[in-house]
């Protein structure tokens, strides 16, 4: 039969969309899923990705690869990097990393293999041609697999494995996600080797939490104290602590602690106050998992990946033929005035996609006012804003809503669920995007301030994502997102950087120390009738300090029609 092949970007309603991230080639349909083995090598970027070129649902998974020279132009390599075709891995080519040997620095993929009885186990693949900088093709070592589920371990959760490290000891470890089904008990199962072929399981896990469930997509870094110095995952001292990242495959979200690692007795100790689990602390509050880390030599930072799923049907998914992208990428470094959580931005080079913009400052945002933004090319469908909010008095002086449960009091997607005013948008100020000029379809990004009722000296700062009228399609997941954001009791703004893409909006609230992700399918608010307005439906007045929002061009894509 004859075979179409397309070139799937962002996209919505099959509308051309601007940044990365994404191919799929397809064959009828395809799903697109985790980020594997990010890397940077010989003056390229590598990305694999999870995918099934048959269907737009999950499938028999195998590897996809992209190049780029600056994490924005991308060329799609043909074919499959891992394709399941060995008895390790004829189930599936699942999650895994990529680690830099010490000699010339030559990447090696660790990853999950489905077997031939459905048995989960880490494989290994090198480099065909080490001297080819786009390193197109890939063999699997006659060792594998080298790891396996041996004794009590749960053998169907047993996957994932993390970017090795070597220990002052020239001894490599890595992590693989496991969990016990007694307690309920997720697992970052620690292996260690002298030659990278041959792996012994450590006596006890590097970490482990209770009634949380499987841990997905392990991740594990040092971040720095000093906070703009990012490191290698091998690097080891005094002067910086570590985060152990798990992907909840019951709640699916991804939830990470800051502690302190001790190599001598192979543990990993969460701080003092660490919340583990679906309330822990997140890299993002929406839509966002599986998510993956590497360290980027090339310009000294640690750049993170993270999988960004559907919130049509899977219906409208095979219609429109593809399911899922990749978030931009971001950097992330511990926060160096807190010290006990992490900050992300999106890297620097998406500003090279930014063209016209439009510029305000001190405009006084009076309660219940919404003010458009025009002057955007084609619309605000692709846009990237940054703008500052001046209150009226400090953040303690504020007028805050005011709540009784004291559950929904803990939980911010509650708190942002709750309280609309009669025209249907949540108290607060800040954004609404993706709107339609009449406004029956509007994403509303915000900052909202609550107070306990019992004890009003118990106040939160919350950043908020309301869907509930982002699109008239009533057959759309329109959760809505919150997340506490910290802030100084005297603090007299408070800063948001929203990137708008047909579909996405990433959201990230002073300076990225509270980040969302959401997904977004209107029916009117498309391309050049997409609209951006600013809001404030507070109770007291609102001062743009400064705003500026860029109309943003589309990134170069380069692919193959080879499956």
């Amino acid at each position: 039969m004859n075979v179409i092949f397309f070139l799937v970007m962002r996209v919505i309603c099959f509308n051309k969309c601007f940044m990365l991230i994404w191919m799929y080639l397809i064959c009828a349909s395809s799903n697109d899923e985790d980020p594997n083995a990010p890397y940077f090598y010989e003056g390229y970027y590598h990305l694999f990705y999870q995918y099934n070129p048959f269907s737009a649902v999950w499938g028999l998974i195998r590897w996809g690869h992209a190049v780029s020279r600056d994490l924005i132009n991308w060329e799609h390599l043909p074919g499959a990097a891992l394709y399941p075709d060995e008895w390790y891995d004829i189930n599936g080519a699942w999650s895994g990393s990529a680690t830099k040997m010490q000699e010339g620095g030559t990447p090696v993929i660790l990853y999950t293999g489905n077997t031939n009885v459905s048995v989960q186990v880490t494989n290994m693949a090198v480099p065909k041609d080490p001297s080819d900088p786009l390193l197109r093709e890939w063999k699997k070592v006659p060792e594998n697999p080298i790891m396996m589920p041996e004794g009590i371990i749960n053998s169907s959760s047993f996957r994932d494995p993390t970017t090795a490290w070597l220990g002052s000891d020239d001894i490599w470890r890595v992590l693989v996600g496991n969990k016990r089904d007694k307690q309920k008990r997720g697992m970052a199962l620690l292996y260690k080797s002298k030659d990278f072929k041959k792996w012994v399981k450590a006596k006890h896990p590097l970490h482990s939490a209770k009634h949380i469930g499987m841990w997905e997509c392990p991740d594990f870094y040092p971040v720095s104290l000093h906070g703009n110095d990012d490191l290698d995952a091998s690097v080891e001292g005094p002067f910086l602590k570590h985060v152990l990242k798990n992907s909840l495959d019951d709640s699916k979200v991804d939830y990470y602690t800051v502690g302190k690692y001790f190599p001598k007795l192979e543990r990993y100790v969460p701080d003092n106050g660490s919340v583990e689990g679906p309330n822990g602390l997140r890299y993002d509050y929406g839509k966002f998992y599986a998510s993956k880390t590497f360290y980027d030599d090339n310009k000294g930072r640690r750049i993170l990946w993270g999988w960004i799923n559907e919130s049509d049907s899977v219906a409208d998914d095979i219609t429109k033929g593809w399911a899922s992208v990749q978030g931009i990428p971001r950097i992330v470094r511990l926060d160096s005035s807190s010290r006990s959580s992490l900050i992300q931005w999106p890297v620097s080079e998406v500003e090279a996609l930014r063209g016209t913009s439009v510029t305000k400052h001190n405009v006084v945002l009076k309660r219940g006012s919404v003010m458009k933004i025009d002057g955007l090319n084609s619309g605000a469908a692709q846009v990237d804003v940054e703008v500052e909010f001046k209150l009226d008095n400090k953040v303690e002086d504020h007028v805050y809503e005011t709540v009784e449960d004291m559950d929904v009091f803990t939980n911010a997607q509650k708190l942002c669920s709750r309280g609309k005013n009669v025209e249907g948008t949540a108290q607060g100020f800040g954004l609404m995007v993706l709107a339609s000029d009449d406004l029956r379809e509007r994403s509303v990004v915000s900052f909202r301030f609550f107070k306990q009722k019992s004890d009003d000296r118990i106040r939160k700062v919350a950043l908020c994502v309301d869907q509930s009228r982002s699109s008239l399609d009533t057959d759309m997941d329109k959760t809505s997102y919150g997340g506490f954001v910290n802030l100084s009791p005297h603090q007299k703004s408070l800063s948001l950087r929203v990137l708008v893409d047909h579909s996405i909006i990433e959201s990230f609230a002073e300076g990225g120390k509270t980040c969302i992700t959401s997904r977004s399918y209107p029916m009117l608010a498309v391309n050049e009738n997409a609209h951006l307005f600013v809001f404030n439906n507070g109770d007291s007045n609102v001062i743009i300090r400064r705003l500026r929002a860029w109309h943003m061009k589309e990134a170069r894509q380069q692919y193959s029609s080879i499956l």
